[in-house]
């Protein structure tokens, strides 16, 4: 098997200028890009997308973290870690021209970014003309740096570790309410008009021409959770 690799590879290199196949640097790359996919794919579908229910992220997240992995891992030697660093801020850092990255699909980026680079850099070499000796992380040592991504996102989205409230932005119609004494009749009118129980009421800027005033809610809602709506102040424009 070995010399029929080897003749295809020299038929190759005269006549195309590339080797066909390199076994231990393709079964290195295959196993690094399974456990980097598989663990992906855990992290959006089972911890990001349940509490955003956003597919265009989730479908961002996995083809961005894969098209890094490869990038890095075919560069091979060609790039340094200064390198690798920078790609990863410049994707880390990234906005879209038509829509900011809220901060929790920030950070799920991040982290996903910071994984496919890690997966990619590990290198694994025997070094046979100094002494017989290895180099490089073992495949133990990956999947357990994998599964620590995992745990981390399991734990901050499955507990109560953070204790997050969620918060809206209100335009209030009733400024009489807002003075401190009458804080308990403002928190049950705005119960009855939401149907939420509210924890807390922060009030903002108040007008009194328009007998308005801006009030951001403070809330515990599982479903709104992660939602990159619940926070803006106002409805983006329509195009």
């Amino acid at each position: 098997m070995e010399e029929l690799i080897q003749s295809l590879n020299d038929s190759f290199v005269k006549t195309l200028g590339i080797n066909f196949l390199e076994p231990m640097e393709f079964m290195s790359l295959f196993v690094r890009f399974i456990i980097t996919l598989v663990v992906v794919c855990i992290i959006t579908r089972c911890f990001y997308y349940p509490h955003s229910r956003r597919r265009d992220y989730m479908f961002i997240f996995i083809i961005m973290a894969m098209s890094i992995f490869l990038l890095v891992s075919l560069m091979g030697d060609g790039l340094d870690t200064g390198a690798a660093l920078g790609l990863f801020a410049i994707f880390g850092i990234m906005r879209f021209r038509t829509e900011a990255i809220p901060i929790r699909e920030m950070t799920y980026l991040f982290m996903l970014v910071s994984l496919s680079v890690i997966n990619a850099m590990v290198r694994y070499e025997f070094h046979r003309k100094h002494g017989g000796y290895h180099e490089g992380i073992g495949l133990m040592t990956l999947i357990v740096s994998n599964l620590i991504f995992i745990g981390l996102a399991w734990m901050f989205e499955s507990s109560k570790i953070l204790n997050e409230h969620c918060s809206k932005y209100i335009n209030y119609d009733n400024v009489a309410l807002v003075t401190p004494e009458r804080r308990g009749e403002l928190i049950a009118d705005l119960e009855k008009r939401t149907g939420l129980k509210i924890l807390q009421v922060e009030v903002g800027t108040i007008d009194f021409l328009k007998d308005s005033v801006i009030l951001r809610i403070f809330y515990d809602e599982d479903s709104d959770k992660g939602s990159s709506i619940q926070e803006m102040g106002r409805l983006p424009k329509l195009k």
